[in-house]
């Protein structure tokens, strides 16, 4: 569940996992706690970090300290992302792939959070290899690092890319997304009005 930061305004932060580890020592075991968390600001904004305390509360806090100095601005197409990827970390693989509007995130615990929090609204995603949400989330840091905007791949080319497929995409689903009705506003006096007109029906039958 993502939690406002108190100190910084508009970044939120979502706690990926928290883990226990134990050392014997010669009066019996003691227990310490690390936490992953994942900070963004929902508009292109994200980082990861992670905390290690005696206590669960502690270690989430370093772990959101660390995120915000490891936070990076990526690429955003509207509520997806530009193009496909694919990033990796050890055996974990993860695939990005750009949806149309009203899809939503497909993705498990650990993906989903890294998407949510860097403001995508719009993405389908696939796993392979290991399911560690450790390196899953490394996973999809290094994916977004290698989007690259549609005006950046202009300037690098040289020249005019047209319209892409993801924003053709986008262009279709927009127009099938139906716009909100307009609430009908019924006066005081109709309401009125339409109340005799149906006792005068009922007094004619």
């Amino acid at each position: 569940m993502a939690e406002f930061l108190e100190e910084s305004g508009g970044l939120e932060s979502t706690t990926v996992g928290v883990y226990r580890t134990a050392a014997t020592v010669k009066g019996g075991r003691r227990f310490s706690f690390s936490a992953l968390v994942v900070v963004g600001d929902r508009h292109g904004r994200v980082g990861i970090g992670y905390g290690k305390a005696n206590q669960v509360p502690p270690a989430i806090e370093k772990g959101q300290k660390d995120a915000k100095r490891r936070m990076r601005a990526f690429p955003l197409q509207d509520r997806t992302i530009p193009h496909e990827v694919e990033g990796r970390f050890g055996a974990c693989r993860v695939r990005l792939i750009p949806a149309s509007p009203g899809t939503g995130v497909i993705a498990g615990a650990a993906v989903r959070a890294v998407l949510e929090m860097f403001g995508v609204q719009d993405c389908l995603t696939k796993s392979f290899g290991s399911n560690n949400p450790k390196n899953l989330v490394k996973a999809v840091i290094c994916g977004l690092e290698q989007l690259r905007s549609k005006e950046l791949t202009e300037s690098l080319r040289g020249r005019d890319l047209g319209m892409t497929e993801v924003e053709e995409m986008i262009q279709r689903g927009q127009s099938f997304m139906a716009s909100d009705p307009e609430p009908v506003v019924v006066a005081a006096g109709d309401e009125a009005g339409t109340e005799a007109n149906t006792e005068t029906d009922e007094q004619k039958d």
